[in-house]
């Protein structure tokens, strides 16, 4: 047998956290991998596992390695995926494939998200979720974070959907999958650099508590499916909308012009508009993930006290 879940090995830490029964927040690969560029990409992804600790929950930065599902992962471990150029970006698709080769795989939100849940984690913290890119109505480009949202019982804490996407279609779509779009002290879904996008959500939060609640009462329920948690970016560290949409359009532009398609298209526009920007965006997208994780944190570990 290549897979079961019981190959699933799970660090240290985390092992000793589910045998005491502490609170766990999954964290993405994709990010030290593709995000974000050497060495910030290993320092952020430290940083997120040292704020989760300080908030009483324990990280689990989920990948693969070497054909193998990890959940938490080593400082040596995340150096690898950091520096390597041989990791592939994988999704809900492409896990059979980099499990039976024995390849090295950094998770999307999606791939995240089901080893999350088939760890028993049910927080999880990231940057932004994928969903519809713009002109999508025509090329149907649309992520599979949006589906995985639909059917996988994980909260997922965010700044809101990446502002390179048509945001307006991707809440249309988590609502038509019936996926709950929870503003964290905000009316207005964020728009991942920026705090506004124009797009209202339908149900504001901000307790910890009240969110652990609302999750409990869903699961319960047999209401399969996430919950997006979408907190806006920090003021102090927030961009200006307007500029931002206007270099985004440039970004997307180019990418047109190269050809560039399907998964290659995220991390490409990220890094232009990185350059576009001289550097604030990633700025911004360091401290988003971060607050992001701090409140995953505390809605794990009010999750935890609640059951």
């Amino acid at each position: 047998m290549l897979f079961t879940k019981e190959t699933i090995i799970l660090s240290q830490e985390v092992r000793e956290a589910k045998e005491k029964g502490l609170p766990l927040v999954a964290l993405e690969s994709t990010i030290i991998s593709h995000g974000m560029p050497w060495p910030e990409n290993v320092e952020t992804a430290l940083e997120l596992e040292a704020e989760i600790r300080g908030r009483g929950a324990v990280p689990a930065t989920i990948a693969i390695l070497d054909g193998q599902v990890r959940v938490g992962l080593t400082e040596e471990e995340i150096q690898r995926l950091a520096k390597s150029n041989e990791v592939m970006k994988v999704s809900r698709r492409d896990l059979p494939y980099v499990i039976a080769s024995g390849k090295d795989g950094a998770t999307t939100v999606a791939a995240t998200m089901i080893i999350a849940e088939w760890a028993g984690i049910a927080i999880f913290a990231t940057g932004g979720i994928g969903g519809v890119h713009r002109e999508g109505e025509n090329t149907l480009d649309i992520s599979a974070d949006l589906e995985e949202l639909a059917r996988t019982n994980v909260a997922v804490v965010c700044a809101g959907a990446k502002s390179i996407l048509d945001i307006g279609l991707t809440l249309e779509v988590l609502e038509t999958r019936g996926v709950p779009v929870v503003g964290i002290d905000t009316k207005e879904f964020p728009a991942f650099y920026s705090r506004r996008s124009g797009h209202p959500v339908n149900l504001t939060l901000k307790d910890p508590v009240e969110i652990a609640r609302m999750l409990q009462v869903k699961w319960d329920m047999n209401l399969t499916g996430g919950v997006v948690l979408a907190q806006p970016v920090p003021e102090k560290d927030a961009l200006d909308e307007s500029e931002m949409d206007t270099i985004i359009s440039q970004a997307l532009q180019k990418a047109k012009d190269k050809g560039i398609r399907g998964k290659e298209v995220t991390p490409f526009l990220l890094s232009d508009v990185k350059e576009r920007t001289t550097g604030k965006s990633l700025s911004t997208n360091i401290a988003l993930v971060k607050n992001n994780a701090r409140l995953a944190a505390d809605v794990a570990v009010a999750l935890h006290q609640l059951s």
